[in-house]
């Protein structure tokens, strides 16, 4: 009996020693922690249609095929070679041409360029180079300049400018038409639009990087939509009401003649979709919405083939849910109900007239699809439960891949069959279980990963806010433990989902070493619809920063939490809230650390800062307010700011600005910059990623830990990393 006792009590530490200690290393050198990659219908595979050896440059060298575009036919392939990021969504590259019966390779222009394009029919190729667009003729081979005023910081044709391209999440500013027949393109006058410069520095002088870059308040380039006829070459500008305004999307109909114009007020509140002739310019209104906050554009718009209607998702009944209007405004339906928010469209079936969409189900943090008849009288639920359903279905809606995952457990893919009852009733059947993730649930088991609960915390108005809270794996409800609040927080956005990820490995390491870890979405957030959302109008950080300050005050609370030891961390929207944290939040928060934050709204791009707080002109006090630059002198904890000396988002003048308050307040601190990154701050070949997180990880070690943490190992000269 004694021995068995022993036994028992060994076992638990030959267990202990079994389990590994996550490291820096693991997750940002080695990949430990990756998850198996399934492919589901998404996509083709190049080598199913050529082969990789066939595809030479003009010197014979072996072109990768790992970037490319083929052909509606799949007889023709683009290959894109020694590709150069721009800004967040745009690149250059040299672009090959290849033909897959006579593998005969040509390269499309001797420089780089950008977004190189196939017509409908395979007949021509688009592509931006210098901001004039231009049409290359694939059986002559010969290149035609549709435009030719394109001037750096001037004029921009076929391409976005910085602040379109960051904010309306689009760069190739071409459509072709259904049948190829017309190019509808973006033509961007920003003359006037104001310059930004930064250093970028070398061994030698350095040299100026200079960009036209609309700050809140400040003047937008001048936006024309032309169409041209590429049979004729006739070029012909739509007309809409000029002025201080947005033209957010074009979209082509089914019709080869109409095109769809968005048109939007600068205040983001009035939305037109201007139904636009190919061959005149001229226009009509089909459809317009107004909002008293603002109104969230996004892709989740569908030209039927009937050529009389459209699907499009809107905020218009509180919640957004998706609607079938016909071009006319006679036919309106309302197809998906409910207090619930439509997270994305999966499919539009016409054949079927049915669409399929995932929402927000039955809590905020899930999701799961649905399918609703294009009549709104019969819908489905197509999986079910809490937990994150990511759903890719095939072209001909027989099929779909369930890629499912809950913040505990890695994603598992499954294959559905979608089933239609003679009464056209629609249902999944279980086909067949794909992928389990069976490695990576060995790999978290080795380094015993800790279990994620949901929370639900009151705020000072009423509301209970969604959050997440990961404990140390050995928790001891005898200890008090330090908290680390990871926090994004702006408008639309969820960091509090039931879904693997949310939590991450980063997460888990800061919980070995002793720390609880936490994430409450705000007011403002997204998917608890639209007056949680907007509620934030007008006076971003606000409400957000109140919300943080209750949770921890509300944590502050729990016998287990050391009070005394409460920190916040966040990037970007996520920076601008740890540096509210620590500065209106100080009788809370002893700790902040900052990652290329937003200091004052100001400085930000107009665009997406006037969408919640129009312009400083007109909302002073909304932008001045709420800004942590005014509030350095109420720093009673300790701060980390860092930021990317060639941020072309977030500019490094929100740091630069921030700290120059710090040191007219006299308050301490400390910062980082990483020279020549950018907002992502990353880079793994000159160990930048590494060294960042590094960083972070010490600091939050020193200045946050407490008695029942680890410590970082060695000095600042000698470590290298856990």
């Amino acid at each position: 009996m004694r021995k068995i006792f022993l036994l028992l009590l060994v076992l638990p530490l030959a267990v202990m020693a079994q389990q590994k200690e996550i490291t820096l290393e693991d997750i940002y050198k080695k990949g430990t922690f990756r998850g198996e990659f399934v492919r589901g219908f998404a996509g083709e595979n190049v080598e199913d249609y050529v082969k990789a050896e066939d595809v030479k440059d003009e010197n014979g060298k072996k072109l990768s095929l790992g970037d490319y575009l083929l052909s509606s036919d799949k007889k023709l392939l683009l290959v894109r070679s020694g590709t150069e990021r721009i800004y967040r969504r745009s690149s250059k590259s040299f672009v090959y041409l290849h033909d897959i019966a006579t593998k005969k390779t040509v390269k499309l222009d001797a420089d780089k360029i950008m977004h190189a394009t196939f017509s409908p029919d395979g007949s021509r190729i688009a592509f931006v180079k210098d901001n004039n667009l231009y049409l290359y003729n694939i059986a002559s081979g010969i290149t035609k300049a549709i435009t030719t005023d394109g001037k750096w910081n001037h004029i921009i044709n076929g391409n976005c400018d910085w602040v379109y391209e960051e904010e309306f999440s689009f760069s190739r500013a071409y459509e072709w038409s259904e049948n190829g027949n017309h190019l509808a393109y973006y033509s961007f006058d920003e003359s006037n639009v104001k310059e930004y410069q930064f250093t970028e520095f070398d061994d030698a002088y350095n040299k100026q990087y200079t960009y036209k870059y609309p700050k809140a308040g400040a003047d937008n380039s001048v936006v024309e939509i032309h169409i041209y006829d590429v049979n004729n070459g006739k070029d012909v500008k739509a007309q809409y009401e000029q002025g201080d305004i947005y033209i957010p999307r074009i979209k082509w109909t089914k019709d080869d003649n109409q095109l769809v114009v968005f048109w939007m007020n600068r205040h983001q509140n009035n939305l037109k979709l201007l139904m636009t002739n190919a061959q005149t310019g001229a226009s009509s209104v089909m459809y317009e919405e107004k909002n008293k906050y603002y109104i969230d554009i996004d892709d989740d718009w569908y030209f039927l083939k009937d050529g009389k209607s459209m699907i499009f998702a809107s905020e218009m009944d509180g919640f957004r849910h998706l609607y079938l209007y016909s071009f006319d405004g006679k036919t309106k339906t309302l197809l998906t109900k409910g207090d619930y928010d439509v997270a994305s469209v999966n499919g539009v079936d016409e054949n079927g007239q049915r669409i399929f969409y995932t929402m927000a189900y039955p809590r905020p943090m899930d999701r799961n699809l649905f399918v609703a008849d294009f009549a709104a009288k019969k819908t489905a639920q197509l999986t079910s439960g809490e937990g994150w359903h990511r759903v890719d279905i095939n072209d001909d809606f027989t099929k779909f891949y369930d890629f499912y995952s809950t913040i505990n457990t890695p994603q598992t893919t499954s294959l559905y069959d979608i089933a239609v009852s003679r009464k056209k009733d629609v249902s999944a059947k279980f086909a067949e279980s794909v992928n389990q993730n069976d490695k990576l649930k060995k790999v978290m088991d080795e380094y015993n990963f800790g279990k994620a609960e949901f929370i639900r915390v009151p705020n000072s108005k009423g509301d209970t806010l969604n959050g997440w809270m990961l404990k140390p794996a050995n928790f001891d409800p005898s200890k008090k433990y330090p908290v680390l609040f990871c926090n994004y927080g702006g408008p639309g956005s969820q960091q509090v989902g039931d879904r693997f990820g949310a939590v991450s490995s980063w997460h888990q390491l800061l919980a070995q070493k002793g720390f609880i870890v936490v994430s409450v979405d705000n007011t403002g957030t997204g998917f608890r619809g639209e007056e949680f959302k907007k509620k934030t109008y007008l006076q971003l950080g606000k409400f957000e920063i109140e919300d943080q300050i209750d949770a921890a005050a509300y944590l502050g609370k729990m016998s287990f939490i050391d009070k005394e030891h409460i920190g916040h961390w966040g990037w970007s929207y996520g920076g601008f809230m740890s540096s509210l944290a620590i500065t209106k939040g100080n009788e809370v928060f002893s700790a902040a650390v900052a990652v290329a934050p937003v200091t004052s709204w100001r400085y930000y791009d107009n665009i997406y800062t006037e969408r919640y707080m129009r312009t400083p002109q007109e909302n002073p006090k909304g932008y001045d307010d709420n800004s942590p630059i005014n509030f350095t002198d109420m720093i009673k904890g300790k701060y980390l700011i860092i930021h990317g000396t060639a941020d072309d988002n977030v500019h490094f003048q929100n740091a630069t600005q921030m700290i120059t308050a710090l040191v007219k307040s006299n308050i301490d601190f400390e910062s980082a910059y990483y020279p020549n990154k950018n907002h992502g701050i990353s880079g793994m070949a000159d160990n930048t990623t590494f060294h960042l997180w590094s960083k972070m990880t010490n600091w939050i070690l020193t200045n946050l830990g407490n008695q029942n943490t680890q410590k970082p190992a060695g000095n600042a000269n000698e470590k290298k990393g856990f």
